[in-house]
């Protein structure tokens, strides 16, 4: 299997279900690992003409995306979609938004990696996009669960890689302006 390089242009950045009740759940290692990718996902995303989505599982009962990622998304406009199935693509909503933005290819973060993020993941594989996950993008609250959730997003046909790999990799090359405003992103 090849691994070809994703326009910004026809590629979604979707954060799944990182939510105020959720989040002290986590390994703190992981959250802060995931708002570091989350920051560089985003900030790409705008700069880039990248889409961007957002899901919250039952957010009456789990609240809403926390601060900082909540303040990124407001100001990319972006609303989240509210969700009760644990995969993103059986909301309708969601699906709509991936075919208005004609989106090819989608990069997967949020919670949890073996629920939530694993079904959206296979889901998003089954129509046909390409799905790159940020293992330093995904949390489960056990160590042990993560993993095999980004075992089973590998096997459902996702390419496990990391943020900075994707942000380098939609700039291409050093020296230009885009690589000045973003390459601060992972400093």
């Amino acid at each position: 299997m090849s691994v070809e390089r994703t326009k910004p242009s026809t590629t979604a950045v979707i954060i799944i279900d990182v939510q105020e009740k959720l989040v002290p759940t986590m390994p703190a290692e992981q959250m802060e690992q995931l708002k570091r990718a989350a920051r560089i996902m985003l900030g790409g995303a705008r700069e880039l003409g990248a889409h961007i989505l957002c899901t919250e599982q039952y957010p009456r009962g789990l609240g809403h995306t926390i601060s900082p990622l909540r303040d990124w998304l407001e100001e990319a406009q972006v609303t989240a979609t509210e969700k009760l199935s644990f995969s993103a693509c059986k909301e309708p909503r969601f699906v709509q938004e991936l075919k208005d933005a004609r989106i090819d290819s989608a990069i997967v973060l949020g919670m949890e990696t073996h629920i939530c993020v694993f079904q959206t993941v296979r889901d998003l594989a089954a129509r046909g996009i390409r799905v790159q996950v940020p293992i330093d993008g995904v949390a489960s609250r056990r160590e042990d669960h993560r993993q095999v959730g980004l075992k089973l997003c590998e096997r459902a046909g996702a390419t496990l890689t990391t943020a900075e790999t994707i942000l380098f990799d939609w700039m291409v090359q050093s020296g230009t302006d885009t690589f000045k405003v973003l390459s601060k992103l992972v400093r």
